[in-house]
């Protein structure tokens, strides 16, 4: 079964970069200074996220701190769910 990170990994690469993966940031780099997301990529994330993990995400969740960034999303998620973000 994928780990956490490897999902929002490949949702990232897949259907916000088209399969570029020349253009997929570092774990740690913003999503959105790279360029990697925009206003409407953040939406589609929090609905895969939604979707996929089964939380919810409150508007003031939808922070940088929270979501700019693969290593970000996987702690949130971990945080959201109570599980371990692998």
């Amino acid at each position: 079964m994928p780990s956490v990170r490897d999902r929002v990994h490949e949702f990232v690469l897949e259907d916000l970069l088209l399969g570029d993966s020349e253009a997929m940031p570092a774990e740690d780099e913003s999503l959105l200074e790279s360029g990697a997301i925009d206003s409407t990529g953040i939406l589609e994330l929090i609905q895969f996220l939604e979707a996929e993990f089964g939380i919810e995400i409150a508007d003031d969740e939808t922070v940088p701190e929270n979501l700019d960034g693969i290593a970000r999303i996987v702690d949130y998620i971990g945080r959201k769910t109570g599980s371990s973000p692998e």
